[in-house]
Formats: C-alpha cells, structure tokens, sequence
C-alpha cells in the first residue's frame, strides 16, 4: 500500500482503506466548513471528489478557511481544492464545478457520486440539494449555522429532524417538510445559544454581494475552531457512512 496511507490501514485495515479508493463524494461548499471536510477526505484516500462552488477567496475568509491564503486571494475556491487536493493525494479524481447550485444544475451534481456533503450557507440551494439527494435516495449530510458559536465542544451530530437551538436547522426543517422530504438526513449542528448585534447589509462598509449581485449579504463572526470542528464532523459521518458498519466503533 502506498505509504501515505500506512497509519489509517493500521487503524482501519487495508482493505477498508482499499475501499475508499473507489467511493465517490460531492462536497458542495468549500468554505470554512466545507473547506476542513474537504481536506479530510482528501487525506483518508476518497478516490474521487466532487467541488461545487461559485465564490472565490477573499481576504476576510482567511482567519477559518484552510483554502485561503494570502497567495489564493482573488482565485476560484474550487480552482485552489483542485489543487490542494491533487497535491495530497495525486491518485485522487477530482473534479470543479464553479457554479452556484441552482434547479438548472443540480442534477448534475449527483452522477457517480456516493454522498453528498452540503456546506452550504445558502437557504435555497441547501434546501433544493437535500431534496433533490433524498429524491435520489444518495445519503447526504448537512451541516446547520456554525457562524456565530464560540464552543466547539457544544458541536452534536443527529438527524436533521431531531436537531434543536439553531435557526437555521429551524428553517431548513420547515422547507423540508413543505417539500415531502422526510427522515435520513444526517446533520451537524450546535444549539450554542447565539449572541447577534445586527447590522444592515446596505450600511456595512463589509458586507458582501450575494451570487446574484442584487444585493448584500451580511458578514458573521466566526471561530476557525468552530467552523473546523464543524467540518472534520462531517468528513468523520461521511467515512461512517462509506466504510463497513463498526469499522470506526471505539473499542468497548
């Protein structure tokens, strides 16, 4: 076996390791969520990834996200994972989509995958991905807010029905609802209760435009401890979900 993957095959067996090579993940939104996940996978040998993302790096993404640099300001998110990703694991497929998860795409996201990991900070395209992987029966994980917390160790995992303190878990769950979609969908989430002064986007010298560019969005505070907990959760869920049952159950 190759040996950058000596140590997991020690702890997870090699043809548990073998397998990974084959299994096929979209990680849609790479950001500072999205971002740890990403490099997570890449480092346990999944064979062939999926990035989906329309933004590019910005100097305010630097204090979470581990794929902005001052050298990456300016680049595509998904043109800096190709990257990245190539350079740590050479055999892995990867592949961009720089887009903006739309009706119009969606689909596309789902051919030859195995899971689908949803980073997104976007209601709609959040709400429309997770329909649209229970539609098609592909496990999905979703991560809810983690902007705004400061106690990494307040970090759960469950259903994404059974998720409770955070807005946004509230709102996706109603959509969800209204949608047909029903259990199945794993989530991560905090119900950190959280502080929030807020400041209307028009009149924050910060703030930034949404995909569309009709508008602001506004800029939250976050914790790259947090939001990295966040998304090694994730990537943790995803090789629960891609490797056999028990493979990473601790030792009773």
């Amino acid at each position: 076996m190759n040996g950058q993957f000596v140590r997991l095959g020690r702890l997870i067996g090699e043809e548990n390791v073998r397998s990974l090579f084959s299994r096929s993940v979209a990680v849609c939104g790479i950001g500072a969520v999205g971002g740890h996940a990403l490099e997570t996978l890449a480092r346990c040998g999944i064979g062939h990834i999926k990035v989906v993302d329309f933004d590019t790096i910005e100097e305010s993404n630097i204090n979470r996200q581990i794929l902005a640099l001052h050298s990456t300001v300016g680049m595509l998110k998904t043109d800096v994972a190709v990257q990245r990703v190539r350079d740590i694991n050479p055999d892995c497929s990867i592949t961009a989509m720089p887009v903006y998860i739309s009706e119009e795409n969606i689909e596309s996201i789902f051919e030859g995958i195995d899971l689908v990991l949803d980073c997104i900070d976007s209601l709609s395209s959040k709400v429309s991905l997770l329909e649209a992987a229970y539609r098609h029966g592909i496990p999905a994980i979703s991560s809810m807010g983690a902007a705004l917390r400061r106690d990494s160790s307040l970090v759960r995992t469950g259903d994404i029905f059974d998720t409770f303190g955070c807005p946004l878990a509230r709102e996706v769950r109603s959509m969800l609802r209204k949608r047909g979609v029903g259990r199945g969908i794993e989530a991560v989430f905090s119900p950190e209760k959280i502080r929030f002064d807020y400041i209307d986007p028009e009149e924050d010298d910060e703030a930034e435009a949404d995909p569309t560019g009709k508008r602001k969005r506004r800029v939250l505070g976050s914790l790259p401890t947090v939001t990295a907990v966040f998304g090694i959760t994730m990537a943790e869920l995803a090789l629960r979900k891609l490797l056999a049952p028990g493979t990473l159950d601790a030792e009773s």
